[in-house]
């Protein structure tokens, strides 16, 4: 029996990989003869330089660059296929990486992003997959953008500064210096952000509040971003794209530069094969932290895969860290919903066991289905 892995990571506990890896080690140690093919999954967001890096045998290269509020960290980016870059934003410039106390998008940059890309090219990198979840940044790229060679000055001349506070007075800009080998490259953005650039349903207003802004600053963020926008982009039609919001406007940076956007789960599957993979399964179990109805209404990882295996009529199974909301909704979708949790914990014990409780809810799953008369195990 072929048995197609495709989980996202257990957002908290486990990663992606760690999930298809425990998932695979559970159905082993299940009587059997299983054929199992692991395919670990991400969104764009967090973990999609792990899974595309375990699913092409890619490297690691590590790198030194700034975080999201101008400190040199060490982090890394991936190489696949030989030149295709791979770079996580969550890991150079991620919400977590600041601490709750020194949230504020007055202080945050895009500049890390940059140096990773200039470090890629360095490295004869021609292509570049780029994930944009996590950022904990607000102000359109202005920060990669200098780091890439472009120029910003504010109304009498002066070149201004990398952050979001910056933004505010930006008044004109220079691109004669931007790195010239950004014209051969090709550039692919994972997003599961659908959000334009500027406006109420924008990247300020929406996401802005988590990255620490000050409500009343909200609309000067806001004007500034269009202004941003209009002088960056002549034909000022950027700013309306789905997902030139994501990242506090890092797409809109992306797609300035030629870049193609996509939802984030669909650029991993084509990334790593997984349609062609999973038409040769006879079964496919996903999953992810918490499932609910956003899985279903925003086209989350989890449900990408059940798109692929209803095309191709192939059973699915979700295990999940938790299930919430209508269940029954969940069950029109998927041919079996789980969760690992089968006792009352906490939170924290969930997190602390979370190996345990998927390897053991797995096994309890295969076992299930050997039983099923027409299911040849």
């Amino acid at each position: 029996m072929n048995i197609v892995l495709a989980p996202d990571s257990f957002k908290g506990s486990l990663t992606a990989t760690q999930v298809s890896q425990i998932m695979k080690t559970a159905i082993g140690d299940s009587e059997g003869i299983f054929n199992i093919i692991q395919k670990p999954m991400a969104d764009g967001g967090e973990g999609i330089l792990e899974a595309l890096l375990s699913s092409n045998s890619g490297t690691e290269i590590p790198v030194c660059c700034s975080d999201a509020l101008g400190n040199k960290i060490k982090t890394s980016y991936g190489i696949i296929n030989e030149s295709t870059a791979v770079i996580e934003t969550a890991k150079i410039i991620g919400l977590p990486g600041v601490p709750y106390h020194k949230r504020n998008i007055d202080n945050t940059t895009t500049f890390g992003i940059g140096e990773v890309i200039i470090d890629a090219l360095d490295n004869g990198c021609t292509s570049f997959i780029i994930g944009l979840g996590g950022s904990a940044t607000n102000e359109g790229g202005l920060g990669m953008f200098q780091a890439l060679g472009v120029k910003f000055y504010d109304k009498l001349g002066v070149e201004i500064g990398s952050y979001g506070k910056d933004l505010l007075n930006f008044h004109d800009v220079d691109f004669n210096l931007l790195d010239p080998r950004l014209k051969k490259v090709s550039l692919k953005v994972a997003s599961d952000v659908n959000n334009q650039l500027y406006g109420r349903s924008g990247a300020t207003f929406v996401y802005g509040p988590q990255k620490g802004i000050m409500k009343e600053k909200s609309q000067k963020y806001d004007d500034a971003m269009k202004y941003f926008s209009e002088i960056l982009d002549k034909n000022n039609s950027i700013f309306k794209l789905h997902g030139s919001g994501a990242a506090g406007g890092l797409g809109f940076a992306f797609l300035l530069l030629g870049a193609q956007l996509f939802k984030g789960a669909k650029l991993v599957a084509e990334s790593i094969q997984l349609e062609t993979t999973i038409k040769k399964a006879d079964l496919i179990i996903t999953g992810e932290g918490m499932t609910d109805q956003q899985t279903l209404k925003f086209g989350k990882t989890a449900d990408f895969v059940r798109e692929l295996a209803e095309k191709y009529n192939i059973p699915i199974l979700l295990i999940s860290g938790s299930l919430q909301g209508d269940m029954n909704a969940l069950r029109e979708y998927f041919d079996g919903c789980f969760s690992i949790i089968t006792s009352p914990l906490s939170l924290e014990e969930c997190i602390i066991d979370s190996e345990k409780l998927l390897y053991e809810q797995t096994k309890n799953v295969i076992h299930f289905m050997k039983t099923i008369k027409n299911i040849k195990i």
